[in-house]
């Protein structure tokens, strides 16, 4: 194996120049003023001290940038997995407490695992099992949950932690008259000033500039007179080299969270790198490299008390538009997160929680997508229904519920659309050789005597039945005359013992009616498949053509 297989950083860097050296520092200068405040602000919304979003800053992106396929995509703490990590780790421990950071740490190890796992045996087509309605679901749902949990920082007083979001709200209610009207005008003019910034450009770092104001503006006058709520002292250094805590017990308790942010990390990771590099193709993404780049970047994340990271669609849009031309920007940027443990972090102590509120609030208001819905409603109906249903599941019951509901229901949806596949009745149209389904072109013309039926799915148990029923329904009500049936199989890929059988039952339906049966233009492969079965010398030597029209000469 070539070493730039294993770490692409290597195929990028061959044609570096030092344009391309100026552009990545640029860029990853750029993303790091981001990621301070993120990493903060996701830090406490995961349940933990703000000072592991800024570990998440350091070890995991320097991992990926050396072996992850994507030469834009940057990593680190994101809403959406914090979120799930709360979720799951606060039923087992309180947010905050020794026992809490240790199984988060541990669940970010475990999480890479799983994701590293994967990509050595390939199987990151297992994600595929999760449609994209049922992401737009579940990711504007975590944008209403992630919205109620800064209440407490928005209003500025505690709010005890429900298992629920609308008791999260109606607690709310009942004690407006404890809010802290201070921290409610700094959090909501917090987001004012970033919304005008990002409007005027987003190369300006908005999320900074108010953490800066608001700290300066509690330091000069006071956090006594002020009476808000701040992040206080946090940690300066870098993150010593540490062992996971592993613990049978608590690895059993941790797997729903483990395989929940393990789902939603691949799809949100593979999902932005794609869509970064198409603008790009100059590069290719590679999946299972991509899933062992994240999977190896948070297992090294463990080791130094990173919260689990995962890939974040703002700052690769930021990465990419400040010019990023490697893994090199994501590298500069980790640099730059190691200086501000080393030398800033005392400065952090004045930081208004009510700043990191705006942060989180303003970050989450891009993962609710009323368009996507209404372009669903409009033109894929079923799948609004999916998303809906997986929206409601995930307020209602919870955040692993509600992954859980949606990858049944992309399951199900498969099974309900392959065990009912699109079937067609073919005529010939005029003047041609090519043979249409008779609904779709009325022109075509059927053939005297003969059904000529299209099947546009592999033929396998979950539709073996189906396949049969349709084809006696149709001789046994409207073509009751005919003499011939020819089955168009150019639509099937594939089929199994089941399908086998059920083209042997047909087979003899249609002798004991005296219709001959023919098979036109089976692929080679599914061809080799009825061969091997002993189906070939079944159905007659004379039963197989190369398309409808040799068979209607036969």
């Amino acid at each position: 194996m070539k070493g730039s297989s294993f770490f692409p950083i290597l195929e990028s860097l061959k044609t570096h120049s030092a344009s391309d050296w100026r552009k990545d520092l640029i860029a990853g200068i750029t993303v790091a003023v981001m990621l301070v405040p993120q990493g903060m602000a996701y830090a406490m919304l995961a349940g933990m001290p703000p000072i592991y979003g800024l570990y998440a800053g350091l070890v995991p992106l320097i991992l990926y940038a050396i072996l992850g396929t994507s030469r834009q995509l940057s990593i680190g703490p994101v809403a959406v997995s914090a979120l799930l990590v709360l979720a799951g780790v606060s039923q087992i421990a309180e947010p905050l407490t020794e026992q809490y950071i240790t199984l988060v740490i541990l669940a970010g190890l475990l999480i890479g695992l799983a994701q590293t796992t994967l990509g050595l045996f390939r199987l990151g087509f297992l994600v595929n099992f999760i449609s994209h309605p049922v992401i737009i679901g579940f990711t504007s749902a975590a944008a209403i949950i992630i919205a109620v949990s800064q209440l407490k920082d928005l209003l500025g007083f505690s709010i005890p932690r429900f298992s629920h979001s609308y008791e999260t709200v109606q607690y709310a209610m009942q004690h407006l008259a404890e809010t802290n009207w201070i921290s409610v005008v700094l959090c909501l003019s917090s987001i004012l000033v970033m919304m005008i910034l990002r409007k005027i450009s987003r190369a300006i770092p908005g999320a900074l500039l108010v953490v800066i104001v608001g700290t300066l503006l509690v330091y000069f006058i006071g956090e006594e007179r002020l009476g808000i709520n701040l992040v206080g002292k946090v940690p300066e250094g870098l993150p010593a080299f540490q062992l996971a805590a592993i613990n049978w017990s608590n690895i059993q308790r941790l797997i729903p969270t483990v395989l929940t942010v393990t789902l939603i990390g691949i799809v949100e990771s593979i999902g932005i790198a794609k869509i970064i590099q198409a603008k790009h193709g100059d590069y290719e993404i590679r999946p299972n490299q991509e899933l062992l780049a994240i999977g190896i970047s948070k297992i090294g994340g463990a080791f130094f008390q990173a919260i689990p990271s995962s890939a974040s669609f703002t700052r690769s849009a930021v990465n990419n538009e400040a010019g990023a031309k490697s893994g090199l920007a994501s590298i500069f940027t980790a640099l730059i997160i190691g200086l501000t443990l080393l030398f800033l972090t005392p400065l952090f102590y004045f930081l208004p929680k009510a700043v990191l509120a705006a942060i989180i609030l303003l970050s989450v208001k891009s993962l609710f997508e009323w368009e996507e819905a209404k372009h669903l409603w409009h033109a894929h109906r079923k799948d609004f229904y999916m998303m809906l249903t997986t929206f409601i599941v995930t307020l209602a019951f919870g955040i692993e519920e509600g992954v859980l509901a949606g990858v049944l229901l992309s399951i199900i949806m498969i099974l309900l659309k392959s065990s009912k596949p699109h079937v067609a009745v073919l005529g010939k149209l005029p003047n041609t050789k090519i043979y249409r389904n008779i609904e779709r072109y009325k022109s075509a013309q059927e053939v005297d005597n003969t059904l000529i039926l299209r099947f546009d799915d592999q033929l396998y148990y979950a539709n073996a039945s189906y396949f049969q029923d349709v084809i006696k329904e149709l001789i046994n009500e409207k073509y009751k005359t005919i003499n011939l049936f020819i089955l168009d199989a150019r639509s099937i890929n594939n089929i199994d013992s089941t399908g086998m059988h059920a083209i042997e039952q047909m087979h003899d339906f249609l002798s004991a009616r005296k219709i001959k049966f023919y098979i036109a233009g089976m692929k080679g492969p599914v061809k080799d498949q009825l061969k091997i079965a002993g189906m070939e010398a079944k159905l007659g030597d004379n039963c197989l053509f190369l398309n409808v029209d040799s068979a209607l000469a036969e």
